[in-house]
């Protein structure tokens, strides 16, 4: 069994690291990943003695990669909720990473080349109180149509048209694929946490620069006019890609206006004429693309709105 292989390890080290010994290559045996092999990491796999996996996931990591989770406050709630970290919905194949709760400031972010739009007022404080997987990527073309037998996406038939993000999908086929997957769409508060990441600004890399979102982004400044496939951009501090452009991400809210001070868990149910949008996409430039920007969906349909994807979550 891999836990008592783990505290075995401990066991062999804990001399050591009472006097806080620093390894630095990652063992296995430093269990929360903070550098060190000490009675923490033992503590923390004694909390999870005997704790069931998801049934529905297999766990590919289970303590958070600090190479990817490069936010430690982040890392260090995530191990807190001693659920596994990276995770495959074994149904679909979508690869999956924790969020963890937590407390963020949403709303406005304006960047060095834009204001916020006036439905991103007020900022106002925003408590999550339950940890959630999400899509390390958006959802691609070939995990669409596995599900569902059909493809909306443009940019179809090209050579890497299976790893590009599925688009054009609508609020009556996503509810579809909820339904007979056990997924959900992230509520547009749990969005806005995992994209951000930790950060406070216009773009998720911590800057207000727009020059800075090629970085992270497949925008109308680097796109080339077509979606590009999930990943090949720099990611959030949480492990996700492409929260930034490439397509616009459904989230399971209606297009409400924003709270006056705290609230907790907010979640306003979509209804087919009133749904949210968020992260950009692919044919828009950087103002749309900021972290808090938002796309009130219009059913009516345009050009605007064709690039409507998602990235799938699970309540564990």
């Amino acid at each position: 069994m891999k836990t008592t292989t783990v505290i075995i390890g401990l066991t062999l080290a804990v001399a050591g690291a009472a006097h806080g010994q620093f390894f630095p290559e990652r063992d296995p045996a430093d269990v929360n990943g903070d550098g060190l092999i000490n009675a923490a990491d033992l503590a923390e796999v004694m909390g999870k003695w005997g704790k069931a996996e998801q049934p529905w996931a297999a766990v590919l990591e289970r303590c958070p990669d600090p190479n990817v989770v490069t936010n430690e406050e982040l890392r260090q709630a995530i191990v807190a909720t001693g659920l596994p970290w990276r995770v495959v919905d074994i149904g679909t194949g979508i690869e999956m990473l924790l969020v963890p709760p937590g407390t963020f400031m949403m709303g406005c972010s304006a960047s060095d080349q834009s204001a916020c739009d006036t439905d991103e007022f007020p900022v106002h404080e925003v408590t999550l109180t339950h940890a959630f997987y999400l899509g390390r990527y958006e959802v691609t073309q070939a995990q669409w149509t596995a599900v569902t037998g059909d493809n909306p996406s443009s940019f179809q038939g090209l050579p890497d048209s299976d790893v590009r993000p599925v688009n054009g999908i609508s609020q009556a086929a996503l509810i579809g694929v909820c339904k007979s997957t056990g997924l959900r769409v992230p509520t547009e508060a749990e969005w806005e946490f995992a994209a951000r990441a930790g950060t406070t600004s216009a773009y998720n890399n911590g800057s207000d620069d727009a020059t800075s979102l090629g970085q992270l982004a497949w925008f109308s400044g680097t796109s080339g006019g077509e979606t590009r496939p999930v990943g090949e951009l720099a990611p959030n501090a949480l492990g996700f890609h492409d929260m930034h452009g490439n397509v616009w991400e459904w989230v399971a809210d209606a297009a409400v206006d924003y709270p006056i001070g705290p609230v907790v868990d907010p979640f306003t149910p979509a209804t087919p004429t009133s749904g949210m949008l968020r992260g950009g996409s692919w044919a828009l430039p950087a103002f749309h693309n900021r972290v808090s920007y938002r796309a009130q969906f219009n059913p009516s349909g345009s050009a605007y709105y064709g690039s409507r994807g998602v990235r799938l979550a699970r309540t564990p």
